[in-house]
């Protein structure tokens, strides 16, 4: 028995999200899952290192799952992109410590959304990015966005009303460039709540559109949903990289 450590790259467009579901077989978990059982005729689960939504995409998922196999690595990695349809991906593949675990060993996380401002969709990066017609102010987005910084109570930011566990964390880092035609938030965490980087942005978002002030302080405050922004679209979220 060993541990094997992917790493995945997916167009999640056409999926419910990672995380397995009973009512639907489109996630990345249940594809993944499904063919790793069939390949070593046993039932396999795959461990991710967090929950992307419906619709969000990912370019370097890292995930982890143990079993036993006379295939090297290579012919794992072979194997999946055979079978996996031509949105997911299997880029990397190596054994690792049996004590590993994707989720609960990683130390932070970097989301990418991207807004196309211009009212002209991009029709080769449609599901890739939201697109609107905005006159954002990308210095008001900036200076807003200090807020974020550090260690805070998220509950305002997160789309689960019934979460149990603790909704404190860590933003180390977020960076708003505006690329070509688009403005592109990337943001660094130690964790994330359900819909919080597409919250976060939407309220940015109502900023630099004028809607609203800088008030992340007093949302946080609050500590309720209704008080924050939008909840952006899934299209434009991505998950870049996770660290360990």
């Amino acid at each position: 028995m060993n541990n094997y450590k992917i790493s995945i790259s997916y167009d999640g467009t056409r999926y419910k999200g990672w995380q397995k579901q009973g009512n639907t077989k489109d996630t990345i978990q249940g594809k993944i899952e499904n063919i790793l059982s069939k390949m070593v005729s046993s039932d396999v689960e795959i461990f991710g290192s967090g929950r992307t939504d419906a619709g969000a995409h990912a370019k370097a998922q890292i995930a982890n799952f143990k079993i036993d196999t006379d295939k090297t690595e290579q012919e794992i990695l072979e194997y999946l992109n055979e079978y996996l349809p031509d949105d997911i991906a299997v880029n990397e593949i190596s054994k690792v410590d049996m004590r590993f675990h994707s989720r609960l060993n990683a130390k932070t996380k970097t989301y990418l959304y991207r807004i196309n401002y211009t009212g002209i969709p991009n029709v080769f990066e449609k599901n890739f990015c939201y697109n609107t017609k905005a006159d954002l102010d990308i210095d008001k987005m900036r200076e807003a966005s200090k807020a974020f910084l550090g260690e805070h109570d998220f509950l305002a930011f997160c789309s689960n009303k019934k979460c149990k566990k603790s909704t404190v964390r860590k933003i180390y880092n977020i960076d708003i460039e505006k690329y070509e035609k688009e403005v592109r938030f990337y943001i660094t965490g130690n964790g994330f709540l359900y819909n919080m980087v597409r919250i976060m942005v939407g309220t940015l978002y109502e900023i630099g559109l004028g809607k609203r002030n800088n008030d992340i302080e007093e949302i946080f405050n609050s500590k309720c949903r209704e008080k924050a922004g939008i909840t952006m679209p899934a299209c434009g979220l991505c998950l870049m990289e996770v660290q360990y």
